[in-house]
């Protein structure tokens, strides 16, 4: 499709023009406009433009679109058009976020306390380390295809052999030199020059540094904790404590961070005319020096305690350790705060020979992705089409590639009851691989006992990468219990709130409505024929569900129309017709008979189905769901059968008035287009059971 024809470039075209636009954000469902001229809008051509589901006019040069669940699509795809280059970016205002970008900015905004060192330590780690995970991922699937290889007999686990050693320097480059990659980006975040930082990190990895191990003047000592060597160098008369820094994350941190200092102090005091040689020669000695000699040390014996620390937790409280890192990890990734584990991950694999993270924090990655397969189930079956997209991309890079952040970005955090389902799985696999690591420890390569499930490997936690892990049966268990949790507890409970499920539905109905006389063209002859014969051969059995012409009023009170409830969405029959009622009573009634699809936990709405398929959404004022339940004693459960006049909730109008929201209860026929008709009966006062809305099929 040519993008002149895209529903983006349509809405834009019927919007007045990008000229005409000076900003725009979106909410949930609603695209929203800041415009020069809401005269030039064409609502009509909106109106009845396929994809968009209503056209909301506000007040001053204000203009809303109701596209539904997919918004976010629509929106990205408004912003990429060429035309809308130079329109007026997306403000920080309006409900909810634009994009997966906006999701994850506002999730990590939240990291932002009184500390502002403290905020700037987490945003300095983040990026020294988010620009390289591409090649970290890519090591860690070649480094789980081979141990899968190995396992299967298919390659020899022979390192002597050339073609063994070739493929082990594909892997082994990425995190031998990663401390040069690391002072790239750190020295980059702090606005050094990046080849600066990564040519004064390379200096410790020289064969020329080295081989100082070697040195007739070195003396080494073996440390029997940790299985390594230290030895100390005579430079000039001055002892030098030499280590191992392939792999090392702390030293090109605390070096780029002393680098920032000197080098934006050379710049104050150099000629700008030879800053570009002086300031490197100066930084090059001087910070190189450091790093020899106080840095390096320093670096590693911080990553050194802390690698035993976390080690003496995991030996002395293995199930604590292995329940609170899935808990914590959903709250600790939106927020950036996951970097500094993923710095010690590495840490352990150089100092220990092995990790102990990783196992647990699978856990929480594929409970994350169990989430995500259901709410890609429930796409499918709701026939969503944008969700089932989105679902599908983030479940494809998270079972492939270990990433969680497309679910998180781009459904679990937008769905706040996600999180609520997700968490059961993460305790659920937390529990599950501390028992097991615990009956079933590990053995390392130095002989060493370790509970819980180990690796030697930095892997991102994805199928591909499950051969990596020791005892990788327990792993395997612990990570399917938490995914299959997740799955069962979202396409069981659902992940939307009722007004967002209706949407869907409303959404699907208009789209099957829209298919409809395509297919009734093809199919009219054989269909009545077909419907005779079904007919004649069906009269003794039961007759069909009575059908329903009347939904009655749920609550007593004063009937006015959808255009009156103050509701722009309501008002715009994208959630179809229906009417507002101005409750005089607390007792919220059942309006028709039918089975509960929906009964919000916080009691402001219910969704239920007839059996003849007529679908009533009953919502109990307007942004209720911000009381969280206050003030509502709901009578009815989920997948409940119930008849025309059972209490549905109480509720007491009193409280919510004072806590500022309207009471107006909102009531509509959500598959309203796949009906003849649908006429609301307003402007009246009636009582609970009094007829509002005539249906004819």
């Amino acid at each position: 499709m040519r993008t002149a024809d895209s529903l983006a470039s349509q809405i834009i075209t019927a919007i007045g023009g990008p000229e005409n636009v000076r900003s725009l954000t979106h909410c949930a469902t609603r695209l929203r406009f800041e415009l020069a001229d809401a005269s030039k809008v064409d609502q009509n051509a909106l109106e009845h433009m396929k994809g968009v589901l209503g056209a909301v006019p506000q007040s001053g040069d204000r203009f809303q679109v109701v596209i539904g669940g997919g918004v976010a699509t629509v929106y990205e795809n408004i912003m990429h058009l060429p035309e809308m280059a130079n329109a007026g970016a997306a403000s920080a205002s309006g409900e909810g976020q634009k994009s997966n970008a906006d999701v994850k900015a506002e999730a990590r905004s939240k990291a932002r306390g009184k500390v502002a060192w403290l905020d700037s330590f987490f945003e300095y780690l983040a990026d020294s380390f988010r620009p390289i995970l591409g090649v970290l991922l890519g090591a860690s699937i070649i480094i789980a295809l081979v141990n899968l290889l190995i396992s299967l007999n298919v390659i020899p686990n022979d390192e002597a052999s050339a073609g063994w050693v070739f493929v082990k320097a594909i892997w082994k480059g990425v995190f031998y030199f990663l401390p040069i990659m690391v002072a790239y980006n750190a020295s980059k975040k702090l606005k050094v020059d990046p080849w600066l930082g990564g040519a004064i990190m390379a200096i410790l990895m020289t064969p020329q540094f080295t081989s100082l191990i070697d040195a007739k003047t070195t003396t080494c000592v073996e440390n029997a904790a940790l299985g390594t060597k230290s030895c100390t160098a005579n430079i000039f008369g001055i002892p030098m404590a030499l280590s191992d820094y392939s792999g090392n994350v702390f030293v090109p941190l605390l070096m780029a961070a002393v680098l920032a200092l000197v080098y934006h102090g050379l710049k104050k005091i150099i000629p700008e005319s030879v800053q570009l040689v002086f300031v490197p020669f100066f930084c090059m000695i001087i910070v190189g020096a450091l790093t020899a000699f106080i840095i390096g040390p320093i670096g590693v014996w911080v990553g050194n305690g802390l690698g035993v620390g976390l080690a003496w937790m995991n030996t002395h409280a293995p199930f604590i350790f292995a329940i609170i890192i899935p808990l914590l990890y959903p709250f600790l990734v939106p927020l950036g705060l996951h970097w500094p584990l993923n710095a010690l991950m590495l840490m352990n694999i150089q100092t220990l020979g092995y990790d102990f993270i990783q196992g647990p924090m699978g856990v929480w990655n594929f409970a994350c992705f169990g989430a995500t397969a259901g709410v890609l189930f429930i796409a499918v079956r709701d026939k969503d089409k944008d969700m089932r997209q989105t679902a599908l991309g983030a479940l494809a890079a998270g079972l492939l590639g270990g990433v969680s952040e497309p679910s998180l970005y781009g459904i679990h955090l937008r769905y706040k009851l996600v999180y609520k389902r997700m968490l059961v799985g993460c305790g659920l696999g937390g529990v599950v691989i501390a028992v097991l690591g615990w009956l079933f420890p590990s053995v390392t390569a130095a002989g060493q006992t370790v509970h819980g499930v180990t690796t030697t490997a930095f892997a991102f936690t994805s199928l591909l990468t499950i051969p990596v892990f020791d005892q990788m049966w327990v792993y395997a268990v612990s990570i399917a219990v938490s995914f299959l949790t997740s799955f069962f507890l979202i396409i069981t409970f659902d992940y939307r709130t009722p007004e967002q499920k209706a949407e869907v539905l409303a959404r699907a109905a208009a789209d099957q409505k829209a298919a409809a006389p395509t297919v009734e063209a093809k199919e009219a002859a054989p269909a009545a024929t077909t419907a005779t014969a079904t007919a004649t051969a069906t009269k003794t059995e039961a007759p069909a569900a009575a059908a329903t012409t009347v939904v009655n009023a749920p609550v007593a009170g004063h009937v006015i129309a959808l255009d009156e409830t103050g509701d722009p969405v309501f008002a715009s029959r994208a959630l179809g017709e229906g009417v507002g009622i101005q409750p005089t009573d607390s007792e919220v009634m059942a309006p028709v008979s039918g089975v509960l699809q929906t009964v919000a936990e916080t009691g402001h709405a219910f969704g239920i189905k007839t059996d003849d398929g007529v679908e009533v959404l009953v919502h109990v004022g307007i942004d209720t769901v911000k009381m969280n339940g206050e003030g509502f004693a709901v009578k009815v459960k989920a997948d409940e059968r119930v008849n025309a006049g059972d209490p549905l909730v109480s509720v007491d109008f009193a409280k919510v008035k004072d806590a500022g929201y309207s009471t107006t209860t909102l009531m509509t026929v959500l598959n309203t287009a796949a009906l003849t008709s649908v006429t609301p009966k307003t402007g009246i006062d009636v009582k609970a059971g009094d007829e509002v809305i005539d249906i004819q099929r």
